[in-house]
């Protein structure tokens, strides 16, 4: 179909086509003057995942942050947050909603008050703006009432993120304490193992960790070795001072005790130690003296430092298998001392942020009134009626004349190539294009071909 067939059609169809055009456009303005307005109004709330949190210090990961914002849409949506904006705008006294709920099918079993927060759930539009800005959207028939379910779903959202930010905080810190106690009961159980045990075998622990830790035999042994190997050349230069290293352990010992005394009590393991070890060194030293004073020579003394040297070496061998498990006790209790800092740590801190008053948002700038109703937007829908019109007015001149399909000048006759135009036979009067000249012309068709 070429473009003159196609106009030629327009031109006799045009009243169908006017028809149509008028119709819609008085039903489209039909519909601006009864469907009722909708005014829809925004607030925006800034989310501060730029900034270290203000009690832990994290900084929000942005690879999570689209399911965070996912996350926050689905929130404003939330019984939790819709029920208090139905309070703040007074919908459980209103009588039209009343008489609607007492209208709803039999089938809908909701209260009246989730039955309104689903209204303002459905109404509600939420997503992000731009950067970190969060856009929150309520209409409604009223413009007051649009600014207001806005102002009152901005609000709800970001005290119910920092209610379930501080309930959330609370919970994991009741948990954390309960741990950190039995953390604690552990500990004393094993520090009470390990004393047992200190007490049934004799042996004393030095250190505070268990891989620092030395029991006195040991320490006595490496004391002796030391010994062995500046004996000769002390007893050479100068006997009287053959218990000089003994002499600045003690003095180590007797510093240890005074730090310790009033931090620790005296029945303390580690001061039970300390007291023991000196003791042991001592009586060292007090060999050492009375050996110095009678001027042993130098075998005698490597003889004496020998024999205590294997003998010590006996005692240590004899107690390694209790030496190593009174390790493992006290690494048990320093594993549990150190399970109890940690979980008393993290309770220590979740306390403090279930105290906290920085919801991680911030409200910008304040909802305004709108003053033009979203919807109907009377402009699109007048023209759209007018297009609509137009179009459907065409499609159905076109399709009426495929039905029933008319000469209305040379070009529809080229359906053929056997039918050839011998003349074309024109009318000056409109009157004249009727059924006597279409069958001249379809005769003259007719002839044309016969020929």
């Amino acid at each position: 179909m070429s473009i003159i067939q196609f106009l030629r059609i327009i031109w006799a169809r045009w009243l169908l086509i006017v028809a149509c055009t008028v119709f819609t456009f008085l039903g489209g303005f039909l519909v601006t003057l009864i469907v009722q307005p909708r005014y829809e109004a925004t607030a925006h709330v800034m989310m501060n995942v730029l900034k270290p949190d203000a009690v832990t210090g994290n900084v929000a990961n942005f690879q999570n942050f689209g399911p965070y914002i996912q996350t926050q849409q689905e929130l404003v949506k939330d019984y939790q947050v819709t029920a208090p904006v139905v309070d703040r705008l007074g919908w459980l006294s209103d009588p039209s909603r009343i008489a609607q709920y007492q209208s709803r099918p039999a089938t809908d079993t909701r209260d009246f008050r989730r039955w309104l927060a689903a209204q303002v759930a459905d109404r509600t539009k939420a997503g992000l703006d731009s950067g970190t800005i969060f856009e929150i959207s309520f209409s409604s028939p009223s413009a007051i009432e649009a600014k207001n379910g806005a102002e009152a779903l901005r609000q709800a959202f970001v005290d119910y993120t920092l209610a379930n930010r501080r309930q959330e905080a609370t919970r994991n810190a009741q948990w954390y304490s309960s741990q950190a106690e039995i953390a604690r009961q552990r500990a004393d159980e094993a520090q009470e193992a390990t004393a047992a045990f200190e007490r049934a075998n004799g042996i004393v622990m030095q250190g505070d960790k268990a891989g620092a830790q030395q029991d006195t035999d040991s320490a006595r042994l490496a004391a002796l070795v030391s010994q062995a190997a500046s004996a000769p050349a002390a007893a050479l230069s100068a006997p009287v001072n053959v218990s000089s290293t003994a002499k600045l352990q003690l003095a180590e010992i007797d510093a240890q005790i005074a730090q310790n005394g009033e931090k620790l009590g005296p029945n303390h393991p580690q001061m039970q130690q300390l007291r023991a070890q000196r003791a042991l060194v001592a009586g060292v030293v007090a060999q050492e003296q009375a050996a110095a004073r009678a001027g042993p020579s130098t075998a005698a003394v490597m003889g004496e430092v020998s024999r205590a040297l294997q003998q010590q070496k006996t005692v240590v061998i004899a107690q390694r298998d209790k030496i190593e498990h009174l390790r493992q006790l006290q690494s048990e209790v320093d594993l549990r001392r150190e399970q109890y800092q940690k979980t008393s740590e993290r309770a220590a801190e979740l306390t403090l942020e279930a105290g906290v008053a920085d919801s991680g948002m911030s409200p910008v700038g304040v909802v305004v009134t709108p003053t033009k109703p979203a919807f109907p937007n009377k402009p699109l829908i007048i023209l759209g009626s007018l297009g609509l019109g137009a179009g459907l007015g065409l499609v159905l001149a076109v399709l009426i004349e495929l039905l029933n399909r008319r000469v209305r000048g040379i070009e529809d006759l080229e359906f053929d190539r056997n039918l050839n135009c011998l003349a074309i036979v024109g009318t000056a009067a409109r009157d004249r294009a009727s059924k006597g000249s279409r069958a001249d012309i379809r005769g003259a068709a007719i002839a044309g071909a016969g020929a």
